[in-house]
């Protein structure tokens, strides 16, 4: 994995910046067997595990079962990653770039607008969304922003001119936690990185991010990420 600008500061994840440029809809996962190491956290709040999603593949999934999270306690800091298996679903996603401080704000409304077009045209969201992040410079991102659904219309490939339909990335993948303001999540991607280091992970060029809540601002510790990295 090579460096890229997200992980200057805090965000170290070396080379999660290129992903698929094919269309990619919503997934659920399998959980596999986790490591031993506690599960990361910023904040001690216990969480489900929700139903996410994967890389591109012609046809979807089967949908897996997922195992709930342990419960987190006020001293769970170290870096876990938890093996799981990404399976394909529907989606609709739109393709966005921010600076790094707008970041969470611009997949925010991305979001909205997805939801928007998904609403009007009858469709139903399935699980949480979930941003994918396709390129990182000096200046900020580019990302694709997510809706998962429970079906795609057939014979199309677009809800709107902005707002396109596809197959989410499917895989093998190490899930870890942020628990904490989304301007504080730098600190959990050099715990990722580290904990990836140590294990002798060898890992894509890929990772997404999976909102289990949506506070309005990036500086609310209530928020909930689960990250996804793609593993070979």
């Amino acid at each position: 994995m090579t460096d890229s600008a997200r992980m200057r500061g805090a965000r170290a994840l070396a080379a999660f910046i290129l992903i698929a440029a094919s269309p990619w809809l919503g997934a659920a996962f399998a959980q596999t067997t986790p490591t031993p190491t506690p599960t990361i956290s910023a904040a001690p709040s216990p969480t489900p595990t929700p139903t996410v999603l994967a890389t591109p593949s012609p046809t979807p999934g089967p949908t897996a079962t997922p195992t709930p999270t342990p419960a987190l306690g006020p001293s769970d800091s170290s870096p876990t990653g938890l093996a799981v298996e990404l399976t394909a679903h529907p989606s609709a996603y739109v393709e966005g770039k921010a600076n790094r401080d707008e970041v969470y704000a611009a997949i925010m409304g991305s979001i909205a607008a997805v939801r928007a077009e998904v609403n009007k045209a009858g469709l139903k969201p399935l699980g949480n969304p979930l941003s994918v992040f396709l390129e990182a410079d000096d200046d900020g991102f580019k990302y694709r922003a997510e809706v998962p659904l429970e079906s795609a219309p057939d014979g199309k490939s677009q809800l709107s001119d902005s707002v396109k339909l596809g197959l989410t990335p499917v895989g093998k993948a190490m899930k870890f936690e942020h628990r904490g303001a989304y301007d504080d999540i730098d600190a959990t991607y050099e715990a990722i990185t580290a904990y990836l280091d140590e294990k002798g992970v060898d890992a894509q060029d890929v990772f997404i991010e999976e909102y289990l809540n949506e506070p309005k601002t990036g500086d609310d510790p209530n928020l909930q990420v689960d990250i996804f990295v793609l593993t070979k």
